[in-house]
């Protein structure tokens, strides 16, 4: 049986080939496949210069998510957004060289090609005082908020507590599926 691969999927096998992941690997994360997007806008700009991109449509609820409650006292900031795949390699590349194994690896961050963040979708948020990308995130005022008004603007908490894909609780990674109707 002969694949037609597209350009993409060729980049993702090569990457993947490169950091020694197999397709078995793979099958065991459980994981979608995720795609880079066509077009991607500018979500915010980072206090450290940071450009954080999504695709416009969530760039557009992302601000007025913001606003909204930066309007309510909430300090929300974008940690980290679009991710290309070889972002995503160096993350998994940097785990491997700390002696970490692949399964552990595959709980805490997605092989090149499976990451939310390649959809231009995915936000990690955080708030001021609190530590990027840490479980202490759920304590704050700004994930309390998150957790009751997200929605509204079309972002879900991609990896609660005992998640279906086994993937480690991330309370500071949101993704945009879409935005309520008014």
């Amino acid at each position: 049986m002969h694949l037609d691969l597209d350009e993409y999927e060729i980049s993702v096998a090569h990457a993947l080939a490169t950091l020694g992941i197999s397709s078995e690997d793979i099958a065991r994360t459980r994981l979608p496949f995720h795609r880079e997007p066509a077009e991607l806008a500018l979500a915010e700009r980072g206090m450290d210069g940071a450009e954080h991109y999504l695709i416009p449509e969530a760039a557009v609820a992302w601000k007025e998510m913001k606003a909204a409650a930066n309007g309510n006292g909430i300090e929300l900031y974008i940690v980290s957004a679009f991710r290309d795949l070889d972002s995503q390699s160096d993350i998994v590349r940097e785990k491997l060289e700390r002696g970490m194994s692949l399964p552990a690896i595959f709980t805490l961050s997605a092989p090149p090609g499976y990451s939310e963040h390649h959809t231009g979708r995915a936000v990690d948020i955080n708030t001021p005082g609190s530590i990027p990308r840490e479980i202490p995130f759920e304590e704050t005022t700004a994930f309390a908020w998150l957790m009751t008004h997200a929605s509204r603007f079309g972002f879900v908490m991609s990896y609660p507590r005992n998640n279906a894909l086994g993937f480690s609780y991330e309370p500071w990674h949101w993704y945009f599926v879409r935005k309520a109707s008014s």
